[in-house]
């Protein structure tokens, strides 16, 4: 069998993990802030040394022995990485403990831990007991973020502000039984080895290639190396590699590697993981002494109300959706967003642009490449995985593809 160098990250960065959905699938973890989409360094070997020696298995029979794993116990520490080549911006990556301007939750409030994994590396310490209890925290050097789930109550803390939020899960408030990722915001649930795992693949079809590739020590367990690749030659995506525990099918760590080479965009591993029950101490959560405690119940049913008549309705947003469409399949599939012009300025009109209000033509140069096609003229605007070109007329299409794949779907759309 091929032999590979051990991948396990020994640095103590730290991830988490959760209970299931489905009964397929219900090793999920409930948090996991995003990414994204989440998400998000290579494969870091941890030591020389031989791969374990396990028996054979073919791709389909791990593909279904990750399915199959029904691991609802476990604690341990996850290394999050995410290098998708987007800028430094101002209060994304940051840290735990940046405090965020705005409401009274501001700080604690877990869509703004989202924007901080979406770039850099960051530690989570995580653990799960059942579909009820799950705990995530993401570490900084000054500071500690956590979020507690606990039956009827989520508690999210940032110790960087002494901020508490406190909120009652979805499933109390309806009066339904919920389950565990159901009491965490939705993206908080992508950025596991279990989640992207599942993700990838459920996107397995026939544009995707997928073998084991050799065994691996990962956090100090045997594993056995999936390995997905796009079939498609317009797909940005080089390869995924999943680690899956070779005892129980837990996916311990996923890697994503851009076609143009380079460090992994996204790299998500357990670095030390335990299977068996963590201490009921784990899930509760009182505010330290002093700790500013927020109504989070209350400041959603405020955010729902809109403050006020200029709040958009469900209706306005459907009808923003209509223009809403997905072309192609697999891993070319491309968004796309009509626009009714006009858009970004371009060739002549990006001349003009430039005046009294600054150079606006040198930054859309800074900021992306300009294109041309059947279509007319725009811009391509790019990162190491996704792409995106919006035309003069202001439509949108965008996707983890190349830049000659958006104007080819742009050609063929007019």
């Amino acid at each position: 069998m091929p032999r590979n160098e051990p991948t396990e990250v020994t640095d103590g960065w730290g991830g988490e993990r959760s209970p299931k959905r489905r009964k397929a699938m219900r090793y999920g973890v409930p948090v996991a802030v995003a990414g994204v989409s989440a998400a998000m360094i290579g494969l870091v070997p941890a030591f020389a040394g031989s791969a374990p020696d396990l028996p054979k298995i073919s791709a389909q029979d791990l593909i279904a022995k990750v399915a199959k794993s029904d691991v609802q116990q476990l604690s341990g520490t996850v290394r999050v990485t995410t290098d998708l080549g987007l800028p430094s911006l101002p209060g994304v990556g940051g840290g735990a403990g940046g405090g965020a301007q705005g409401g009274d939750g501001a700080s604690a409030a877990p869509q703004q831990k989202l924007m901080e994994l979406a770039s850099g590396a960051h530690t989570l310490r995580v653990a799960a007991d059942g579909p009820e209890k799950q705990r995530v925290s993401i570490v900084d050097k000054a500071a500690e973020y956590s979020l507690v789930h606990n039956g009827k109550d989520v508690w999210a803390y940032d110790s960087g502000s002494n901020t508490a939020v406190h909120s009652t899960a979805p499933g109390e408030r309806s009066g339904k039984q919920h389950r565990a990722p159901g009491g965490l915001p939705k993206d908080l649930k992508t950025a596991t080895p279990q989640d992207l795992a599942k993700q990838a693949l459920e996107a397995a079809g026939d544009t995707t290639s997928v073998t084991v590739d050799g065994t691996a020590k990962v956090a100090g367990r045997d594993a056995y190396q999936l390995l997905i690749k796009p079939k498609q030659a317009g797909s940005t995506v080089g390869s995924i590699r999943v680690a899956v525990d070779a005892a129980n099918g837990v996916p311990l760590k996923f890697t994503l590697t851009p076609k143009s080479g380079g460090a992994a965009a996204v790299d998500v591993g357990y670095t030390n993981v335990d299977f068996a029950k963590p201490a009921a101490s784990t899930f509760s959560f009182t505010p330290p002494k002093g700790a500013k405690v927020v109504n989070g119940d209350k400041e959603r049913a405020t955010a729902q109300r809109g403050h006020g008549k200029d709040a958009p309705s469900r209706k306005d947003l459907a009808k923003d959706m209509d223009g809403l469409n997905v072309i192609g399949k697999g891993w070319t599939s491309i968004a796309t967003i009509k626009g009714d012009g006009p858009g970004l300025p371009s060739g002549k009109d990006k001349d003009k642009a430039k005046g009294a209000g600054g150079d606006v033509g040198k930054f859309l140069d800074s900021i992306g490449d300009e294109a041309n096609g059947k279509f007319g003229s725009g811009r391509v605007f790019s990162t190491r995985l996704v792409n995106a070109l919006v035309t003069d007329n202001g439509t949108v299409y965008v996707g983890a593809v190349d830049k000659q794949t958006l104007i080819n779907a742009a050609n063929a759309a007019k």
